[in-house]
């Protein structure tokens, strides 16, 4: 069993209540837009972290995560990338790569809006975790906290850090 924290849009600002709220967690996942590295650092120092930039993301984060990450998670092909769209409404090139990976679990950002939702076309479950930053025009910064046991997965919540 694996306890993942999701977070995504960053922008540089990263609230003191993250640590608090994947405190439990065995991994940190950022879909992008972390703003800096100094932030990639806190995350990484505290819980193991994979992640992708974002469009806003400079070299600093670039050399160190990709556009895309594909891994595997117990048993759960998971694909990763910041600008993906949702279900069905995924850009061109996310839906190459779908196609291409056949993820069970896919991860977007960049939108600033809190989606999971089963994509019955792909046979897999899109996840965005909303914006945990202050920029962009999200009215409350969101985080995702849930579990991959072998194939399932489960356990998800929705944590409001609060207004921005």
């Amino acid at each position: 069993m694996t306890r993942i924290g999701l977070i995504s849009d960053t922008h540089g600002f990263l609230d003191e209540a993250v640590f608090k709220h994947f405190d439990n967690c065995d991994e940190i996942w950022h879909a992008g837009d972390f703003g800096n590295d100094q932030l990639a650092a806190k995350l990484r120092k505290f819980k193991p972290l994979r992640g992708v930039y974002g469009n806003i993301d400079g070299t600093d984060i670039r050399s160190n995560y990709p556009e895309q990450l594909v891994f595997t998670c117990e048993s759960v092909k998971v694909m990763m990338r910041h600008i993906g769209g949702a279900p069905p409404k995924y850009n061109p090139e996310t839906r190459k790569e779908l196609l291409l990976h056949k993820p069970l679990l896919f991860i977007s950002g960049h939108s600033h809006i809190l989606k999971v939702m089963f994509d019955q076309q792909h046979q897999c479950l899109h996840m965005n975790p909303g914006a945990a930053g202050k920029q962009g025009w999200h009215k409350m910064r969101t985080l995702i906290r849930f579990v991959i046991d072998g194939k399932d997965m489960k356990d998800g919540e929705v944590i409001e850090l609060g207004r921005k």
